[in-house]
């Protein structure tokens, strides 16, 4: 039985099909959900050019990540959920968006991670990533996968 589930958001249409099966999942299972939105700040120093100064460039994508929590912690509400959120946020070059995820899992601690993947393959794949298999390669918690649209 799942009593914690913790659903990593990032307002895309993959990343909002997994809450949806959190929230189902959480309403069966009478679960909490804490919804995190992980921030890598550290992509921003390594660009070139920023179209802002870097301080206000920082405070807008923080806004914006916490606008992604608030939509998706109102979609939980809605359903009738107790839910928490928190941002997350890479300060340090070695630290991914997977470790990220898993140390947030660790620290709450949750007994489920309910992820998105957008199943990329091939060379897409190769080029971007996968965040949700770093997840599951380095999980100590059972992960539910949901696949996008």
């Amino acid at each position: 039985m799942y009593k914690k589930i913790l659903v990593p958001v990032d307002g895309s249409d993959t990343s909002n099909r997994a809450l949806e099966e959190a929230i189902k999942l959480a309403k069966e299972q009478q679960a909490a959900l804490r919804l995190i939105h992980v921030l890598d700040e550290t992509t921003v120093y390594m660009m070139a050019e920023t179209p802002y100064p870097i301080a206000d460039y920082l405070k807008m994508i923080r806004e914006v990540g916490q606008k992604v929590l608030s939509a998706c912690a109102t979609t939980a509400a809605e359903a009738g959920l107790k839910v928490d959120t928190r941002l997350v946020v890479i300060e340090r070059l070695a630290q991914r968006i997977c470790d990220a995820v898993n140390e947030e899992a660790k620290r709450w601690p949750a007994d489920l991670i309910v992820i998105g993947t957008h199943g990329r393959r091939g060379f897409n794949h190769l080029l971007l990533g996968s965040v949700a298999e770093g997840v599951i390669r380095l999980a100590t918690n059972p992960v539910l996968i949901c696949r996008g649209t």
